[in-house]
């Protein structure tokens, strides 16, 4: 049956989840509300949605170190040579007061893990990268595998690099010895060769990228495997940890509190060295979520230890440490996730460095402002000062403690707590709890105004050292006053209480958080809801508490505190994001025909064989068509005279998809889906199962009119939720 130009069906109930989260930028070092839109394919998608996350936004690079993974290179005019599995590149600045800027190395794949068609398109992503790099950025290139290679770029009559062996760690005394970077000696220039105004002997291994680019180039272009054997019960050797503790060992002796970045492009996980994930017998698998519930975890707790020691040493000199995987396997971002957290630096977890996720996330970071300067900055320092009501109970987001214990500090503890300063990078979203404290037997005076000041200090991108400082009021209240709840803010309060829990699910188990949200949800409705004592028919919410359950339950199901189908690095990398949480109770959008696009609601009623749902969870953005939509599209309607309506309703999600695709950092997963078709799961796993097989009758069909699908899960409704919530609200008071 041909599609008519007709409504089909009536939109079902609509609301827009909005969330706001109140956020300190260094961009603009003001409170803003960052709005965020889910919503079904029936409007045009909000563009809000797809503005870019603000994890570095503001970063610039003075040296830069990048590494890329598993394979060797043999430099022309030289013995055959071993590299190795990755592939590390230095890069730095002399101070100046223009743009400091970053290089990407040449990353080379692992053997075992990447064909020679994601290497030529690892090889494209990083040549393409070279020419966004300014001319006066110095670069360096460390590659690994079974070894790590130091290259010294200052040597060009040969290819010439210091070998450190990947089995064995260096203190960092022994990584400066070996690279003779304590010998002021050698930092002299040798005959007829130039040399950066350097007083040290980083000169030959952090040049100015016009002067290496073409013996950069010429080395990343021959990249090979590395030739080391591998059995067939054998992983390949890759010693990520060593090639990681002599990146940073050698930019905290050369430039300590500078603007740095080291990049780690992970083509699988660490087998051999400090650092080691899994051993390279394939006959030991790597670790599971299961595996660390039960400590059955050889190398976990060592390795973890080892990668925390380089993020402190990496964020205490203000460097940056960003990750690229680029493998099915893990890579170990579970152990490493210490270094992007505390340096709050990028993630990328792709498939392969051949897909458009990694290709296009990798040539983001290079963007730049209308003044032509790259959109980052470095060494960020965030002081908060408040009047005495006022304590600071802590934050949560990607920082290390400053350690400054002023008087506005409080005795509660939330989060990063015990100080009022933090260090981090500018680009980043973060949390702060404050809370009332007034002397003992002394209330608030009657309008009274509380007021807090954020002070921030960052180097921007021109190489400017900048202050912002914002002074925000707001007005106490007494106990139990009704301007609290007339104030409330749903959105922002789900934001905050979601980077609670997942920041203490990366301490306590998963039931436990899930059973403190609980808690907290119940004691929230039986403070501020309307109903009668045991009475759950006359329980009632405001509209500004109506939603709030609703978030706290698509929180409770999300990949942020759930590890069901996830491994432990995907749950790393989604709990990276943890300040986007209120993607997840995702804004779907469904099109009818000849209807303007308008949101619909995340349920399983919403999924009608004549419609198209357009889905955004920020770490996927899907297209759904309806059964009988995707029978049209097959049937070619849309290239037939007469229906030009037709082809324009299946053109508009992909033009809002394209739209949040832009500026998404890192670039979501886009797929394209029909009901009834595999990939539709992304889809189901997000919707609330209002219907499932259990409440259809045989073969899924469904037993009332107007219904949707049968979701196959065990999972609870929305609507058993809420019936739980209010016999729980109404009933004894819970501690």
């Amino acid at each position: 049956m041909p599609p008519v130009p007709i409504r089909v069906g009536t939109p079902n109930q609509v609301f827009t989840l909005t969330s706001q989260l109140f956020l300190q930028t260094a961009n603009n070092c003001t409170v803003q509300s960052a709005n965020v839109s889910t919503q079904r394919y029936v409007a045009k998608v909000d563009r809000e949605t797809s503005a870019r996350p603000s994890l570095r936004n503001l970063m610039s690079f003075v040296p830069f170190v990048l590494i890329g993974t598993t394979f060797d290179w043999f430099a022309p005019a030289r013995p055959l040579h071993k590299i190795s599995s990755g592939l590390l590149h230095v890069e730095s600045h002399q101070w100046t007061r223009r743009a400091f800027t970053c290089t990407r190395a040449y990353p080379a794949p692992s053997p075992t893990c990447l064909d020679e068609d994601d290497l030529k398109a690892l090889r494209k992503a990083i040549t393409v990268s070279l020419g966004h790099i300014p001319p006066y950025a110095l670069v360096g290139l460390i590659t690994f595998g079974t070894m790590t290679q130091v290259h010294e770029l200052g040597y060009t009559e040969c290819s010439k690099s210091y070998v450190f062996r990947g089995g064995k760690e260096y203190a960092s005394k022994q990584i400066q010895d070996t690279l003779g970077l304590s010998t002021p000696a050698r930092a002299a220039p040798r005959p007829g060769q130039p040399m950066p105004q350097q007083a040290f002997s980083a000169a030959w291994f952090l040049l100015p990228m016009q002067q290496v680019e073409f013996q950069l180039t010429g080395i990343l272009g021959s990249l090979q495997r590395d030739p080391w054997p591998v059995a067939n019960d054998k992983r390949p050797l890759r010693c990520t940890g060593v090639a990681l503790s002599v990146a940073v060992g050698l930019l905290e002796t050369t430039y300590p509190n500078t603007c740095t970045c080291i990049m780690l492009f992970a083509g699988g996980p660490a087998t051999e060295g400090p650092g080691m994930v899994v051993s390279n017998e394939w006959k030991e698998p790597i670790r599971s979520h299961h595996d660390i519930e039960r400590d059955n975890v050889k190398h976990y707790k060592r390795a973890v230890k080892f990668y925390e020691g380089l993020a402190k040493r990496a964020s205490n000199n203000g460097h940056v440490v960003d990750l690229f995987a680029g493998c099915l396997d893990q890579v170990g971002l579970l152990e490493m996730k210490s270094l992007p957290n505390s340096t709050n630096s990028v993630i990328v977890l792709s498939d392969s460095f051949a897909t458009s996720i990694f290709q296009q996330s990798f040539l983001h970071i290079f963007n730049k402002d209308d003044q032509d300067f790259l959109e980052m900055g470095f060494n960020a320092t965030f002081d908060i000062q408040t009047t005495k009501e006022l304590k600071v109970s802590g934050l949560i987001g990607y920082a290390i403690s400053a350690g400054k214990k002023s008087a506005c500090v409080g005795e509660t503890e939330i989060g990063i707590g015990q100080t009022s300063a933090w260090r981090l990078t500018p680009r980043t979203s973060t949390a702060v709890y404050f809370e009332v404290v007034t002397p003992a037997g002394q209330a608030l005076q009657p309008g009274s105004r509380g007021l807090i000041q954020f002070v921030t200090h960052y180097q921007h991108s021109s190489g400017q050292q900048r202050l912002h400082v914002t002074t925000i009021a707001r007005n106490f209240a007494e106990a139990g006053s009704p301007s609290i709840a007339a104030s409330f803010d749903q959105e922002a309060a789900a934001v905050l209480m979601a980077r609670i829990a997942v920041f203490k699910a990366e301490i306590d188990d998963s039931p436990d958080v899930l059973r403190w949200l609980d808690r907290m949800l119940i004691r929230l409705c039986q403070k501020f809801a309307d109903y009668r004592k045991e009475d759950p028919s006359s329980f009632r919410l405001s509209d500004n508490f109506s939603i709030y359950p609703q978030f706290m339950f698509h929180l409770r199901r999300s990949q942020f505190l759930q590890v069901f189908n996830n491994s432990p690095d995907e749950t790393a990398f989604y709990r990276r994001r943890k300040q986007l949480a209120h993607h997840d109770p995702a804004h779907s959008h469904v099109l009818y025909f000849d209807v303007p696009p308008q949101p619909v609601l995340l349920d399983s009623v919403s999924i009608k064989p004549e419609v198209i749902l357009l889905l955004d969870t920020f770490f996927h953005i899907l297209i759904f068509h309806g059964e009988t939509v995707a029978q049209w599209r097959k049937a070619g309607y849309q290239d037939q005279e007469g229906y030009e309506n037709f082809k324009e309703l299946l053109e508009a999600p992909v033009t809002d998809a394209q739209d949040l695709l832009v500026d998404r950092f890192p670039i979501p997963r886009y797929i394209v889906c029909d009901q009834g078709g595999s990939q539709a799961r992304f889809l189901l796993s997000k919707l609330n199962p209002s219907t499932t097989h259990m409440t259809t009758s045989m073969y899924g069909t469904a037993a009332g009119t107007g219904t949707g699908p049968a979701i196959f899960t065990d999972d609870v409704s929305l609507q058993v939720f809420m019936e739980h919530l209010k016999r729980l609200a109404v009933g004894a008071q819970t501690n």
